[in-house]
């Protein structure tokens, strides 16, 4: 079976609705994880994306945060073990990890903190996120079992995934603690599909609104499709569609998507 596994921050899903629409009618991945949709769940366009041909299953918050899955219609009968948050974890009020079993993948779709500052509060709100969700992965997965994590990771991995590596040394996003965090959480069993299938490829999924970023491509690549190996052993592309951050009023991020068969 053909499946294909898609993520994008959207930075709001009211205000990107259209981009969202035409995109899905475009690429029509089985399922497509959002994040930043910045709405609770009442406010999610769910009657304006159903005809597109996609359930939606919501885990919002007012103005910040929020994430989404959206999977085909033709595929929700095969959508199992919804998980909302973190299991047990009432104190967190921000909303950003949403997952569910999808034709027998765990897809799970996360929105990693970002951190503002190296050394701040937040940043170490960040790593705490990051541990949780490995200790998550330990508790309740097998990295035998197909699983994969899509999301804004807020990370970019190594210097091949910065504009400017020396410029930015040391920074929010691409800081060792940071790096070491998500590493942490590769060596429970997952593999960066896009890396690996595109070893030396220079590509970005995020670009500042600020100084003509993406028109010079000043960008990072900080959403990522990490994968199980059994998962990774049917991938067949892992890739970057930048188009939709060239249309009027684009998200920072543009989406990330995977093949498997």
């Amino acid at each position: 079976m053909k499946l294909t596994l898609a993520s994008w921050n959207v930075n709001s899903v009211n205000i990107r609705l259209p981009h969202l629409v035409r995109w899905l009618e475009s690429r029509q991945p089985d399922v497509l994880c959002l994040q930043e949709i910045k709405c609770t769940d009442d406010k999610f366009p769910v009657a304006a994306i159903a005809p597109t041909g996609y359930s939606s299953f919501v885990f919002g918050q007012p103005g910040y945060n929020g994430v989404a899955l959206l999977v085909k219609t033709s595929l929700a009968e095969q959508v199992a073990d919804l998980q909302i948050g973190f299991p047990g974890d009432t104190t967190d009020p921000s909303r950003r990890l949403v997952a569910a079993t999808v034709a027998g993948v765990r897809v799970i779709n996360v929105y990693v903190p970002n951190g503002q500052e190296v050394g701040s509060e937040k940043f170490a709100y960040k790593l705490d996120w990051f541990t949780k969700l490995r200790e998550d992965l330990i508790s309740h997965w097998n990295p035998a079992q197909k699983l994969a994590i899509l999301g804004d990771f807020n990370v970019a991995p190594a210097s091949v995934d910065v504009h400017d590596p020396k410029a930015r040394e040391g920074k929010i996003l691409v800081s060792q603690p940071e790096r070491d965090a998500l590493e942490s959480l590769k060596t429970w069993g997952l593999y960066d599909s896009f890396r690996t299938l595109n070893p030396d490829k220079v590509a970005y999924s995020w670009w500042d609104y600020r100084e003509n970023s993406f028109r010079r491509n000043l960008g990072l690549r900080i959403d990522h499709i990490l994968v199980s190996e059994s998962l990774l052993q049917s991938c067949r592309a892992s890739e970057i569609d930048p188009e939709p951050r060239s249309w009027e009023r684009p998200s920072d991020h543009t989406p990330v998507f995977a093949v498997f068969e």
